[in-house]
């Protein structure tokens, strides 16, 4: 089964997209069949991973304003053996026009249902919100959320929120919705405040946080500008190895989780 999870904080420049597009990456080259769904009308996901945004007929626009399957709106990336659901620009406006559309929560859900078992792993882009879109997105993510978080201050401004929005869903929309892990990113071990903001976080959230922790790295920044993730511009720079390590961790995670079923 595939397993479908939503990169969500509200909070952002938090590494939400970084984190989709290189944990998507590693997971590819690993073995394992990716999406890449991106909801954010920002589209950076789209463009980081080397696809124009304003090139598209079709894009995560046609699927929840038209219902459009999601194998009809895929863009295939053999140079990274994953794919992406792109989105667009035009996607600014779904909130509004969703307002009055049947089962508009679901929208996303239901066009993912038909790529379901043809990938392991989809991975959700999310806007930094908690409007409509994100909802679509945490109405989808079965297998749970994955919550960056930048070793800053006040890191936990936010989070309150973002854990009531998904107690929310769980409640009415996704029964099965759960935090899956927190990943702590743009790590300074030079300064106390990072330090103490992943003690802070970690005693908040107690066992909800991935052991790997993203540095501050410019080439991570650099990469989507070059439309790379991080394993194809700088495989061997701090950044790279961490999301490499952080797939790892993902992975045997999973699996443990899958043999106590």
């Amino acid at each position: 089964m595939t397993k479908i999870y939503a990169v969500v904080n509200q909070k952002g420049g938090v590494g939400k997209t970084t984190t989709v597009i290189n944990l998507g990456a590693y997971l590819a080259s690993k073995g394992r069949r990716v999406l890449i769904a991106d909801i954010d009308p920002q589209a950076n996901a789209t463009s980081g991973i080397g696809v124009n945004k304003y090139d598209l007929q079709m894009s995560m626009y046609n699927l929840l304003l038209e219902e459009t399957a999601a194998a009809d709106v895929t863009h295939p990336l053999p140079e990274f053996n994953l794919d992406i659901l792109p989105s667009h620009p035009s996607l600014a406006g779904a909130e509004v026009e969703l307002v009055n559309a049947i089962g508009r929560e679901y929208r996303l859900r239901k066009g993912l249902e038909t790529v379901n078992g043809r990938y392991d792993y989809i991975l959700i882009d999310c806007p930094p919100s908690l409007g409509l879109l994100t909802v679509n997105a945490l109405t989808a993510a079965k297998d749970g959320v994955l919550i960056p978080v930048q070793c800053e201050y006040l890191a936990l401004e936010g989070l309150t929120q973002l854990v009531q929005t998904i107690e929310l869903v769980r409640k009415y929309l996704n029964p099965a919705l759960a935090i899956r892990g927190l990943i702590m990113t743009m790590y300074d071990g030079r300064t106390n405040l990072s330090r103490q903001v992943v003690e802070e976080v970690r005693s908040y959230f107690p066992g909800k946080v991935f052991r790997t922790i993203v540095p501050r790295n410019i080439r991570l920044g650099e990469a989507p500008s070059y439309g790379q993730p991080i394993s194809v511009y700088a495989p061997k720079s701090p950044g790279a190895i961490a999301y490499q390590i952080l797939t790892a961790e993902l992975l045997k995670g999973d699996a443990q989780a899958k043999s106590g079923d």
